[in-house]
């Protein structure tokens, strides 16, 4: 029944009757608002815990007990990327698409373009093929899996796009920018040291060698997570979060006398240690060991208020070490390996609480990759000798990043000469995983899933004790378990 009245009709009634006048609506959000949960989202993926997975399987770290004493064990869920994977579809893509598509401020655009090329590339080193061309399509619900090169190509001309959008737009103050504060240089040289990360990978090196000649040019311009460690705000180094919460003992790189292969590396009392002549790493060896009692504890690279490594100038000078001797041979790439010594031999990243320790790197000169060199006692081919001690490099100076993984999957089976031969000390011998496992939401919920299985190796699938494979036999009478256990997607801790 209608109440007529002269003042409205029928129609006035029940227009908007549904409509919720205090709802936000997408429209009604400032653009820059969706940039800092975007950039958190980000962070998240290239430094949260799949980053201390791959420093786990890259001898960089120990997995003591609990949960990363499993993971560390080679049982590893497809739960574990859960966290990542919402990160980058729903963190980064979804808010990144909508500045894109909408917003007509340049540089948000710009910037935009850059984060998606970077978090897309670091999701493929990761995961192998992942869904990206039908991905954030709302009329798509079971996006196709790209493959892994399609995915760097597309990484890559989506942050050349980001590069030409910067180039027309101007830099301006913008607090909502928690990486650069909205310094367009520093976004460019950023992208351009990705593209040479990406075709690094790739194994194309003179595309590696261009970006990289416009990529970060000094350690002002390194892209960092820089907490701010105030009290109570949750905003801390992300190892100390973990080191500081539930899982304090869980994880480090030294415990009851184990130390990981990344400290060995750095500390006289191995023999398999870099220390020579020319080169003191004692400072480096106190800035990197982990208290694993407590994050705040930590007074070297995880103390609770210390720059987390994403995109830096020390990767920049080594992809063009890597690539130009790659290219040519080693007086092509000296100057860009004693460029990163020159930046160690100033402090490089050590903090004030370490800086005053003993560290010494001066200039290597050709001749010490010669057989019977400093750099090359076992007497192996020179260029071999120069191209080993880059990767060596790489592998130290990369601590906190997923590099050292990245680089030990690369080169493994193809420039074996050239890869760091690290142990998992207290842990599995032999075999590694070739890609972190697809995340359990997408494989639950994608028709078009990829099956885990090849992220791992045999020694990698999830540990399923046989006093629970007997109860589940037990409470559904299906002595067929075992197979379908081998495909579970539960994680036991």
């Amino acid at each position: 029944m209608c109440i007529r009245d002269s003042s409205f009709s029928c129609e006035d009634i029940n227009e908007d009757i549904n409509s919720n006048p205090n709802d936000i609506l997408i429209t009604d959000v400032e653009d820059k608002l969706f940039l800092t949960g975007a950039q958190l989202a980000n962070i998240q993926l290239q430094l949260g815990h799949l980053n201390r997975i791959s420093g786990m399987y890259s001898g960089q770290l120990i997995g003591f007990s609990s949960l990363y004493a499993n993971i560390y064990g080679m049982a590893l869920s497809t739960v574990e990327s859960n966290g990542s994977w919402n990160a980058l579809y729903v963190g980064v893509l979804t808010n990144m698409r909508q500045l894109q598509n909408n917003s007509s401020n340049t540089l948000l655009v710009g910037i935009a373009e850059i984060m998606e090329g970077h978090a897309f590339g670091t999701a493929a080193s990761l995961w192998g093929g992942i869904p990206y061309s039908e991905a954030g399509n709302p009329e798509i619900s079971d996006p196709i899996f790209d493959s892994q090169v399609s995915v760097y190509n597309a990484a890559i001309q989506k942050l050349n796009s980001g590069i030409s959008t910067l180039q027309s737009a101007s830099s301006t103050s913008l607090s909502q920018d928690i990486i650069f504060g909205g310094d367009k240089d520093k976004w460019i040289e950023a992208a351009y040291t990705l593209i040479a990360r990406f075709n690094l990978h790739k194994k194309d090196y003179a595309a590696a060698i261009s970006a990289a000649n416009s990529g970060i040019s000094s350690a002002s311009g390194d892209m960092q997570y820089k907490p701010r460690a105030t009290q109570n705000s949750g905003d801390v180094n992300l190892f100390a979060t973990i080191l500081n919460g539930s899982r304090a003992g869980d994880l480090g790189n030294s415990s009851g006398g184990s130390e990981s292969y990344l400290l060995q590396l750095l500390s006289d009392s191995y023999t398999s240690n870099r220390n020579h002549s020319k080169t003191d790493e004692t400072a480096r060896y106190g800035y990197y060991k982990i208290n694993s009692s407590s994050g705040s504890a930590n007074t070297g690279i995880i103390a609770p208020s210390e720059p987390q490594n994403m995109v830096t100038y020390f990767e920049n000078e080594l992809i063009l070490a890597e690539a130009k001797a790659r290219q040519g041979g080693i007086a092509d790439g000296l100057p860009h390996l004693n460029n990163v010594r020159s930046w160690l031999n100033s402090g490089g990243q050590l903090n004030d609480n370490h800086n005053g320790g003993s560290f010494n790197y001066e200039a290597f000169v050709s001749s010490d990759f010669s057989s019977g060199g400093i750099e090359n006692a076992d007497g192996i081919d020179a260029k071999t000798a120069f191209l080993r001690e880059v990767i060596e490099e790489r592998y130290v100076s990369g601590f906190g990043m997923h590099m050292p993984f990245n680089d030990a999957r690369r080169l493994r089976k193809s420039d074996s000469a050239y890869s760091v031969p690290f142990v998992l000390v207290d842990g599995p011998a032999g075999q590694f995983p070739e890609r972190m496992p697809y995340a359990a939401t997408e494989l639950n919920s994608n028709s078009n899933r990829k099956e885990s299985a090849p992220a791992y190796n045999k020694a990698v699938q999830p540990i399923i004790h046989d006093s629970i494979k007997q109860i589940i036999k037990d409470n559904f009478n299906d002595n067929s378990i075992d197979s379908k256990i081998s495909r579970s997607k539960v994680r036991l801790c």
